[in-house]
């Protein structure tokens, strides 16, 4: 493991770089992980200016992907006050959002919450690493755990029965989509879509200019589905480049 040490925000921040491990999102593929000392104190500020160059928060790790001649994971983020639904997610927004009720609720353990969480990963992931440790103890560091800022726990609600959260950051800047997750049994109602629709608006609502959608992926399904969300924005390694609805997203 490598150390380096980079000026972020006015400080100086520790970042190493791990050895080659498998890709979570491309099989076959080797990679490696800048991330930010995890001892340092990163407050909503210096996340803000991390995010703003590409990089992702886990628990209270923030790291992004350093892999030798890959560049597949490519940071996105939606200007929301552009944002124009598309036609299906239009017919998602009439759907779900007559059916479903949105509750902002602090990011705190909630039995109920651990036990969606567990039957999504069980479900949708059965062969991730993340299903092969679905213990409190790791859903805890990865969700739950304080890591200076602020984070919101959105459910989604069908009457009474809790049917997803989407766990969100607030930054200066914008929302950041942490992790979704839902009950298999209303896959057919696309409840991420929704999520991040909701999203969008709580950023317009809040006054703030972007939602953070992490890394697409061009050759992964499970991640190529952001690209829909137009217009969206892409960092190239030196700025966001804007990308519209009639425009491929390709930083070549």
């Amino acid at each position: 493991m490598n150390a380096a040490d980079s000026p972020v925000a006015g400080r100086h921040l520790a970042l190493y770089l791990t050895g080659e491990h498998a890709c979570s999102y491309l099989p076959g593929r080797r990679a490696r992980t800048l991330f930010v000392d995890p001892t340092a104190r990163i407050d909503s500020a210096t996340y803000q200016v991390l995010v703003d160059q590409g990089f992702r928060r886990s628990g209270a790790h923030v790291y992004r992907p350093a892999c030798r001649g890959c560049a597949a994971c490519v940071p996105v983020r939606v200007p929301v006050a552009d944002f124009a639904p598309d036609r299906s997610q239009r017919r998602n927004l009439r759907r779900n959002s007559t059916e479903l009720s949105l509750i902002d609720t602090p990011a705190a353990f909630k039995p109920s919450h651990f036990d969606l969480y567990r039957r999504y990963l069980g479900e949708r992931h059965p062969q991730g690493s993340m299903a092969d440790d679905a213990s409190e103890a790791s859903y805890r560091r990865f969700l739950v755990e304080r890591w200076g800022g602020s984070t919101r726990f959105i459910e989604l609600r069908l009457g009474e029965q809790l049917v997803g959260v989407a766990v969100t950051d607030i930054l200066e800047q914008g929302l950041s989509a942490v992790y979704t997750f839902f009950d298999p049994t209303i896959s057919e109602r696309s409840p991420g879509t929704f999520a991040i629709l909701a999203q969008i608006e709580a950023a317009r609502r809040i006054g703030v200019p972007h939602l953070y959608l992490g890394y697409w992926l061009r050759e992964s399904p499970k991640m190529r589905y952001k690209d829909r969300f137009r217009p969206i924005e892409a960092w190239d390694g030196y700025g966001w480049r804007r990308f519209e609805r009639t425009r491929a997203l390709d930083l070549g």
